[in-house]
């Protein structure tokens, strides 16, 4: 279940809450009871299959302004 971060303006506390994704635009709550409270964006990285860094390519020298490895130069 996706956790999404929200931080109350009340009192500036940051904190937690698991649900949904079909509820992720719900208001909540803050734990110190009051109403104002922002969702805060999050980011999320992905790296290759089961947390593994991809495999180094080919180093290709001279050319371009990234050493001619993608075919830029």
């Amino acid at each position: 279940m996706p956790r999404y971060e929200f931080r109350c303006r009340a009192c500036g506390d940051t904190f937690e809450v698991n649900r949904p994704m079909t509820a992720s635009a719900d208001p909540a709550k803050c734990p110190q009871g009051h109403d104002d409270t922002v969702k805060l964006l999050s980011t999320v990285a992905f790296t290759g299959r089961g947390g593994a860094a991809p495999a180094p390519g080919p180093v290709s020298a001279g050319g371009g302004c990234c050493g001619g490895g993608c075919g830029c130069g």
